[in-house]
């Protein structure tokens, strides 16, 4: 870092080379990753109840059959 404020030549410094080029391959490649998939539940954090996940459609958009609160997927 010539100027020593971390504007130096691309391709030098500590946050380079392949370490930083495999973090997204890590999380499991392209989006990160974080999806929980087609199956599984939707939980209710208020009364538990359980209903199937529909693909497509967060949990999070779908409302307790016995409550009426938003539910969380599980």
């Amino acid at each position: 870092m010539p100027r020593g404020d971390g504007t130096g030549p691309k391709g030098q410094g500590p946050e380079t080379g392949r370490g930083m080029e495999d973090i997204g391959q890590k999380r499991g490649g392209r989006g990160g990753g974080f999806g929980a998939g087609p199956s599984g539940d939707c939980l209710c954090p208020n009364c538990a109840e359980r209903v199937p996940h529909q693909l497509g459609t967060p949990c999070y958009k779908v409302k307790c059959p016995k409550c009426g609160t938003l539910m969380i997927r599980e």
